[in-house]
């Protein structure tokens, strides 16, 4: 159970929720773990199955409070709402603000800022824990080049300039991925990005983790408010959730890159694990992919301190907070949208 911005998350998948005069109270089993005001909350978002009390529905809807219910893995499931809901509001002012192009390269140009930043410090990081099994010369001129390009980023007032900056430094950076492969090299060769459908082990895992981040996120734009197709630097498309692609930038290199390398050089997972379809599309096997989700959701459970907020959170909830600050930035309360920087 933790409240970040007025909202209050329940992350254990076998909680109950039920009211209690003027609070609402957390139950694993028949015993209360936690109580909170619901004066003092926007919203209550809850992972897992075990529900909550018709009586605390309508107290929720009764008082404009956002009650959220996602799958144990994320997933949004459904939102109870009262006669008079703020997100109308909300996603006017979003699909405005994506019609604008001086407003969408604001935020586009941030959510950019903290791709190339995470995947910069990734580097950096490499060089610092693994001085003498890589090429730390090769790996700081890297870094320095997304540096620069972090430079131009914060400048840029053009999408067309915007999104070759990006794929310049998405280039630079995976052009050393294999080299922070230290184990398994002989079923984990990382040649370059490829996908639809991935071609290699590697890809075959990055394209699943992305899948299930972009889930992830669009479930945290849902909880808030905000339409998860209508995007500010991935342009609209039938069926794409444009807004949730742009969120998971800042996140793909911190959250699924690492954790894929994780899964490699710890040898959780190895070449076994994977076979090629006939069409060239190579994927996991049923039995590894529970032992990569049963990770994964591990992984969303690990604690970190988040820079902006500076509380802590669990990674799982990081698309959440990042979701609630972009409508924090879209309705007027933030003069620009942070992105998440990590170190």
């Amino acid at each position: 159970m933790k409240r970040l911005l007025n909202t209050l998350y329940i992350t254990s998948t076998d909680r109950y929720l039920s009211l209690d005069g003027e609070n609402v109270v957390v139950l694993s089993g028949k015993e209360e773990i936690g109580r909170v005001p619901l004066h003092n909350l926007e919203g209550i978002v809850t992972f897992g199955y075990t529900g909550a009390s018709p009586a605390l529905m309508g107290a929720c809807a009764q008082r404009n409070i956002s009650l959220i219910f996602l799958s144990g893995s994320g997933k949004f499931l459904a939102r109870v709402s009262g006669g008079v809901r703020g997100n109308v509001t909300l996603r006017k002012e979003q699909y405005r603000l994506s019609e604008d192009k001086e407003e969408s390269i604001q935020i586009a140009r941030n959510f950019i800022t903290g791709k190339v930043f995470n995947c910069r410090w990734i580097l950096e990081r490499a060089t610092r824990d693994y001085p003498l099994r890589l090429d730390v010369e090769k790996l700081k001129q890297k870094s320095t080049f997304m540096a620069e390009s972090l430079t131009k980023i914060r400048k840029c007032d053009d999408a067309g300039s915007l999104l070759g900056l990006e794929g310049e430094a998405a280039s630079i950076y995976f052009s050393v991925f294999d080299d922070m492969i230290l184990q398994q090299k002989d079923a984990f060769c990382f040649q370059g990005r490829n996908k639809r459908p991935p071609l290699d082990n590697v890809n075959a895992m990055l394209s699943f983790t992305y899948t299930l981040l972009a889930g992830m996120c669009a479930s945290a734009l849902e909880t808030v408010g905000l339409d998860p197709y209508v995007g500010f630097f991935h342009t609209d498309r039938p069926g794409r959730i444009s807004l949730a692609l742009d969120l998971m930038e800042e996140l793909r290199g911190v959250m699924a890159d690492r954790f894929v390398l994780t899964m490699i050089n710890k040898r959780i997972l190895d070449g076994s694990c994977f076979f090629q379809k006939e069409n060239g599309a190579v994927v996991m096997t049923d039995e590894a992919r529970k032992t990569f989700l049963s990770h994964w959701q591990n992984k969303k459970k690990e604690v970190i301190k988040h820079p902006f907020i500076n509380e802590k959170v669990e990674w799982g909830v990081v698309p959440h907070v990042q979701a609630m600050l972009l409508a924090r930035y879209i309705r007027g309360d933030l003069d620009e949208y942070p992105p998440f920087l990590w170190k």
